[in-house]
């Protein structure tokens, strides 16, 4: 098993320096070129540790070898839980192991760093430090409590769903020693230290009214609640992770210490509730399902012994293909599943389109900005301006939408009267803003089109733009490319 998981990190490593980043890869390599004690989406511990790698102009390969890390990282730790958790259980943790490399979402977590990355490994070593410290017959020294507060910490600099990991640790902790446990001095180190290392976010948000979070209050709330919304989160929820790591669901009566799965249930419970208002992304609950692989680990093990050999070695198989399946779309961009020989479609549907050719569309936006004497690059919606950011740099970036966005910290809003360089993408176009609340006028100067393996993905449009009237307005899709 270590050297499949060893394997599987090379051929993470292999597909990243051979795609392009993602929305969320490309913004928080700006926060690491951006430094700061905090960020408007979320907390800086992703951008400080990409920090030394932008500071050295490493590639964007080496910079992914981070999250391989990390997900390496996370699989020890559910080996070592899982040995803890039940050392009765020959080959539970082998099983564990099985299931959190079998689940399809979490590779995806393995070749792009994101918050969920930092809170997977995260999460179970703080489950692992709980897990210590609770089994102690006398209350753990000092090293151990302050490495929980570090963890904690570190978590609560790395996302703001930190708090459903804090919650199960508390939790476990006053099961174990009782209200009592308040009146130890090595306790108060452990949470002041975490409240130490994550004071960065209350300093940043106090210096900026707040609007952090504000923005994750309201954004937190969702819409209307739904009970379907949530019927989908977990019907996602099945296929982004997969049956062998469900299985953990099924671990009541026969692993010991019902507690310790409140690491999966709190937070998977609240983010369900969230899906219902129509907030969810599968990668969220990321770190939950981490929690719950040495509870897989044990049923699997159980099953396997029992003699259910042939279910399993079948939802194995299953979802080692479907795995290969995503790897292998992912690397070549939708093809051939997208081509127009094979699925009539324009361009822009394809989903894996997204992750190509903003480097040439970066590098054409820099060379047209230049020759059109424009100091600044502008897109339509925030989603688009993480990519365009990063290969453009150093060319500030203009979100040209009503609200607030990390890009307004850095770069403010357009000025009124001011010209740009317009970029649009075919995946999530948009009509050029003419009139009262757009440009003077917007000329189009090229459109770059964009292949993989002979299959067209997308077209970026580059337009000059000049006079802005400095009263923005959503703008609506478009329905198809200019």
């Amino acid at each position: 098993m270590p050297l499949a998981l060893l394997a599987l990190a090379l051929l993470h490593l292999a597909i990243g320096a051979s795609i392009g980043l993602s929305v969320d890869e490309a913004h928080y390599l700006l926060y690491a070129a951006h430094p700061d004690w905090s960020y408007f989406d979320h907390p800086p511990l992703v951008g400080w540790i990409q920090w030394p790698l932008v500071v050295l102009d490493a590639p964007v390969w080496l910079a992914r070898a981070l999250p391989g890390a990390l997900w390496l990282l996370t699989a020890w730790g559910i080996f070592h839980v899982t040995e803890r958790l039940q050392p009765a259980h020959r080959h539970a943790g082998l099983w564990a192991l099985t299931a959190f490399a079998l689940a399809p979402v979490i590779h995806v977590l393995a070749i792009g760093l994101v918050p969920d990355t930092l809170l997977m490994a995260l999460g179970i070593w703080t489950m692992a430090l709980t897990l210590h410290i609770v089994r102690q017959t006398t209350l753990a020294g000092w090293r151990w409590w302050l490495l929980l507060g570090l963890a904690l910490g570190l978590a609560g600099l790395s996302k703001y769903t930190a708090v459903l990991l804090a919650a199960p640790v508390v939790l476990c902790l006053l099961l174990r020693y009782g209200a009592g446990l308040l009146l130890r001095a090595r306790v108060w180190a452990a949470l002041l230290l975490a409240l130490l290392v994550v004071s960065p976010v209350f300093w940043w948000n106090a210096q900026h009214d707040w609007v952090s979070l504000k923005y994750q209050a309201q954004h937190g709330s969702g819409g209307h609640w739904e009970a379907l919304h949530v019927l989908q989160f977990l019907v996602i929820q099945a296929v982004s992770y997969g049956p062998l790591l469900s299985a953990g669901c099924m671990s009541s009566g026969v692993v010991q210490g019902r507690r310790w799965r409140w690491f999966f249930l709190l937070p998977f419970g609240v983010l369900a509730y969230m899906a219902g208002g129509g907030v969810s992304l599968p990668h969220w609950s990321a770190p939950a399902w981490v929690c719950l692989a040495p509870f897989a680990g044990v049923v699997l093990a159980r099953a396997w012994a029992a003699g259910h050999r042939r279910w399993i070695a079948t939802l194995a198989l299953l979802q080692a293909l479907i795995c290969a399946a995503m790897l292998a779309l992912t690397l070549g961009g939708g093809a051939p599943l997208f081509s127009r020989t094979l699925l009539v479609t324009p361009e822009g549907d394809n989903p894996f389109s997204d992750l190509f050719g903003w480097d040439a569309a970066g590098e054409r936006a820099r060379a047209l900005a230049r020759a059109q004497g424009l100091s600044s690059v502008s897109v339509q919606n925030w989603t688009l301006a993480s990519r365009i950011g990063w290969y453009a740099q150093p060319l500030p970036v203009h979100v040209l939408d009503i609200g607030m966005s990390q890009f307004v910290v850095w770069a403010g809003d357009l000025p009124a009267g001011a010209d740009t360089l317009l970029v649009d993408v075919s995946r999530l176009s948009f009509t050029p803003p003419v009139g009262e609340h757009g440009f003077a006028r917007c000329t189009l100067l090229e459109t770059l089109p964009v292949y993989r393996w002979g299959t067209p993905l997308a077209r970026f449009h580059f337009y000059a733009c000049r006079g802005w009237s400095g009263s923005p307005k959503p703008q609506a899709a478009a329905p198809g490319s200019p």
